[in-house]
């Protein structure tokens, strides 16, 4: 027989899936009230299709996910957990200024994608871990600063989702770094939050080791990390092995950039420490009006984000200035994202304040973009 000991500890144990229910329950609640009313918009859309539009630009860029490969070719990969990371290249066409707007994403109101209005995939096409790392290594040499920007998107995101956006910053930005998505298994749904979260833990081993393979790699002369919303914790963990099992971040390792980070502000502490002192340039991006991040405090037991935090109160200010962290509070930013939370690449203003400083190889700050008084001035550390 089961005494009155063991089945309090047993209920003990059963009860922290619950509490992690309840949490995505609330955290889904909140989300899909927040998101209701927005277009809905066609789905499996990467199938390549020609490339009839001469006036559009193109964005070729390499994806390396933990995602699970789909049977279906206009999806590629699911968002469920692949056992092994994948690769593939994908070129997407971004229609011209005149249909399109910088820092919107152009998605087809019907299939098959028009180049002339629509965001629409040209070639897509896996690829081997060899194969790769041969497209990269070409890419490279045909960048004029031999640079790589590598991007990790945040949670609710399917895989076209990503794909989409990364075009979009990538072209909006105008950079001429070598565009690299890092693509983990995230369900696209409000109703998966812990999944998603898990994902991200899930991955940060394949994520080091690409981390390590561009620092080995003599090619690349610089690496710049930019990540949204979950996809900075991912980021963060992922440079936090990396510094601890190296003993330090190699020096181009450059530019670190972490827009609306869903991240806790105790845990970022302790991965900053870790990563020593010698770590790149971050930049944080925060928006007080966040409401999402607003929703996830709740669920992580009212501790603050990282992403919605004040700069300029107390004990923010001092730490990061003390860590040399430059802060873009984008809280007056106008956008049309209804949650606050993609003003980094939906403001035409920012995304191409990020490319600007990434292509001048200058550190970002708020006090000298020149947009008057629609940037709230942060505390800044100069980096070294």
């Amino acid at each position: 027989m089961i005494s009155k000991r063991e089945k309090s500890l047993g209920n003990c144990f059963v009860s922290q899936p619950k509490v992690r229910r309840i949490s995505d329950v609330l955290l889904a609640s909140a989300l899909v009230g927040l998101l209701s009313g927005c277009a809905s918009r066609p789905t499996n859309v990467l199938l390549p299709v020609a490339d009839t539009s001469p006036s559009a630009s193109k964005v070729e860029m390499l994806v390396a996910t933990t995602r699970s490969r789909s049977s279906n070719p206009a999806q590629m990969y699911t968002g469920e957990r692949g056992l092994a990371p994948a690769f593939a290249e994908i070129t997407v066409s971004i229609p011209p200024p005149s249909v399109r707007k910088v820092g919107e994403v152009a998605w087809p109101k019907k299939l098959p994608s028009n180049p002339a209005t629509d965001f629409a995939v040209v070639q897509a096409q896996e690829l081997t871990l060899q194969t790769a790392k041969g497209w990269l290594s070409a890419s490279v040499r045909k960048s004029p600063d031999h640079s790589v920007l590598v991007f990790i998107h945040g949670f609710n995101n399917r895989f076209e989702d990503a794909v989409y956006r990364f075009a979009q910053i990538a072209k909006d930005t105008g950079t001429q770094s070598v565009p690299i998505l890092v693509t983990w298994p995230s369900r696209g749904s409000a109703l998966a939050y812990g999944y998603d979260r898990e994902s991200t833990n899930y991955t940060r081993n394949a994520l080091e080791l690409l981390f390590q393979y561009l620092a080995r790699d003599p090619q690349i002369k610089e690496v710049s990390i930019l990540a949204h919303s979950m996809g900075n914790w991912l980021a963060l963990e992922g440079l936090r092995q990396m510094a601890i099992r190296n003993g330090g971040l190699p020096a181009k390792f450059k530019n670190v950039m972490l827009a609306a980070p869903d991240v806790d502000v105790d845990v970022f502490r302790t991965q900053i420490a870790d990563m020593g002192k010698q770590h790149p340039q971050f930049t944080l991006f925060v928006s007080q009006d966040d409401r999402a991040l607003k929703v996830s405090r709740r669920v992580w037991g009212d501790i603050p984000r990282l992403g919605s935090i004040d700069p300029e109160q107390a004990p923010y200010k001092e730490e990061l200035a003390n860590n040399n962290i430059t802060v873009i509070d984008l809280t007056k930013i106008k956008s049309g994202d209804r949650l606050h939370h993609g003003k980094f690449a939906s403001s035409p203003q920012i995304v191409q304040l990020i490319g600007a400083r990434m292509a001048g190889g200058q550190t970002l700050t708020d006090n000298r973009i020149g947009l008057g008084d629609t940037i709230i001035h942060a505390t800044t550390g100069a980096a070294a």
